[in-house]
């Protein structure tokens, strides 16, 4: 929605997902960390490794030490080439801003939430995981009441597509105004 809105968007799951790339660091770093089973087809086997490092927070704790600077790199990349190429307005989406104590670096931060019922159900229908999968990739992640307390704008994504619209174009122009 932002994006519609005009702003230059930077995903952190594309940059997930671009630095375990066949070849890249990522990809190389992963592998000597985990082991060749976690390669399928010459990739990542995300779904693989997902299921080991929402189990173990020790895994988890080591992938995020290969990947989190990875995904930094890029996002940081992207952000200066939106900047040279003239972007009024760049908005990060960055899952775990909040767990890893990164609010402090932008001016503003938007927390788009939903109740944990409704996030299991999401993640389950949408995504297709199962139940016990989607509730430790909950458990993994900082309480989402912590996380409002955090935030600079709060929006409530439970409602119609329309109503988290209103949310975004309220939220964008307060943004804009305060510029």
């Amino acid at each position: 929605m932002l994006k519609e809105l005009g702003a230059t968007v930077i995903d952190a799951d594309e940059a997930a997902h671009a630095v375990y790339e066949p070849g890249s660091v990522g990809f190389d770093a992963v592998v000597r960390e985990f082991g060749r089973e976690y390669v399928r087809d010459g990739r990542i086997d995300r779904a693989r490794l997902g299921e080991l490092v929402f189990h173990d927070d020790a895994a988890r704790h080591r992938l995020n030490a290969i990947v989190h600077p990875l995904v930094r790199d890029w996002m940081a990349a992207r952000t200066a080439d939106a900047v040279e190429g003239g972007a009024d307005v760049i908005a990060q989406d960055v899952p775990l801003l909040f767990e890893n104590g990164l609010e402090g670096l932008y001016s503003a931060t938007v927390l788009v939430y939903v109740p944990e019922a409704l996030q299991v159900k999401r993640l389950v229908e949408g995504r297709g995981l199962n139940e016990d999968r989607a509730r430790a990739m909950i458990a993994a992640q900082m309480p989402i009441e912590n996380k409002r307390m955090l935030a600079t704008y709060l929006v409530d994504n439970s409602g119609s597509r329309e109503a988290t619209r209103g949310q975004i174009d309220r939220i964008w122009r307060e943004a804009l105004a305060l510029r």
